[in-house]
């Protein structure tokens, strides 16, 4: 069994360094209203306004930029409910390089759109009954290409990391110290490069994984010391969160570097969804407002004065974010 290394801080300073001109620097926000809400100083990321509308530029820019010119001719290949695709998809075509996506059949018809606009060939796949990466394996054993893949990897957990830098960076020179950091966590890639980011830059911060309900598998790994599984059976609108259990490398981190996993359910997460629409003025997606949610519903313990809080994604089928506006809260 090959054993993968972890990425260091120095990885996340380099990953940072290749992304300068290319990512989004998304603010450090702040908001009177949610301080008052929530009796806290709250301190938003909102990665809605990065590239391709979430975190998942950061780290798939960060591996396709390091492609060798042989890697290059074959291009790659990735697997995805959306963020990840156009992640990939933005990337590759800023390197002109090749992209194939494997999503689901039944992923939210903008993330599909917006995949297909940025240049990438889409493979589509019914996630009940069928494998995504076995699906991805057999297109680079036949035809060639490198496996990007969306959280197990050095690389893109690395480039996720920069988004955490940049938390701790902008709080540094806002004078703030942060008590606390809520991370949207579905395969543990950005909680994973967040938490070396704190490590390094913030060692006094808790970090805390946050996620919707069946899919709390980061949160029952923790507490059990091994890598529990999803229940998949279980439909979510979280579909970027929807892994069916923890990376080996990013559980390897975030183990050692959690202090403890959040659970929200749907009804919270689409409270959050309304409130950053209504009150933040946000657009935000499902998996993107976990950590929002589990802030507003009173999930983190009091304590937790100053907090980060990672609005990780933006990219919502309108139609399906009209209906949720319309729900009373």
């Amino acid at each position: 069994m090959n054993i993968i290394e972890s990425p260091s801080f120095s990885d996340i300073r380099a990953a940072a360094e290749r992304l300068r001109v290319r990512a989004t620097r998304t603010p450090l926000l702040h908001n009177r209203f949610l301080d008052a809400d929530t009796d806290r100083q709250i301190f938003l990321k909102p990665e809605t306004l990065q590239v391709s509308g979430s975190f998942k530029f950061r780290g798939a820019y960060n591996r396709i930029a390091q492609l060798t010119k042989s890697e290059r001719e074959g291009g790659v290949i990735a697997w995805s409910s959306g963020n990840h695709a156009q992640g990939v998809a933005a990337a590759a075509k800023i390197e002109s390089v090749r992209a194939r996506i494997v999503m689901p059949e039944d992923a939210p018809k903008i993330k599909l759109e917006n995949t297909k606009a940025l240049g990438a060939e889409v493979i589509t796949y019914n996630r009940y009954n069928e494998d995504r990466e076995a699906i991805s394996y057999a297109l680079a054993a036949r035809d060639g290409g490198v496996i990007v893949p969306s959280y197990d990897d050095p690389h893109i957990i690395a480039g996720q990391g920069t988004a955490g830098l940049e938390i701790f960076e902008d709080a540094a020179q806002m004078g703030q110290s942060l008590d606390a950091l809520l991370i949207c966590c579905g395969g543990g890639g950005l909680t994973a490069g967040c938490a070396l980011a704190a490590e390094a830059l913030s060692p006094a911060t808790d970090i805390f994984c946050v996620e919707p309900e069946y899919y709390d598998d980061h949160a029952r790994s923790l507490k059990s010391g091994y890598r529990e599984s999803a229940d998949t059976s279980q439909s979510s609108i979280c579909d970027a969160l929807l892994s069916p259990t923890p990376g080996a490398l990013t559980f390897s981190i975030n183990e050692r570097l959690l202090s403890g996993g959040l659970v929200v359910t749907e009804s919270e997460v689409k409270a959050a969804m309304r409130y950053a629409f209504r009150v933040l003025k946000l657009v935000v997606e499902p998996g993107g407002a976990v950590a929002l949610a589990a802030l507003l519903s009173g999930k983190l313990d009091a304590k937790y004065k100053k907090v980060a809080v990672m609005l990780s994604g933006g990219n919502v089928d309108p139609l399906a974010f009209a209906e949720i506006l319309k729900e009373e809260a």
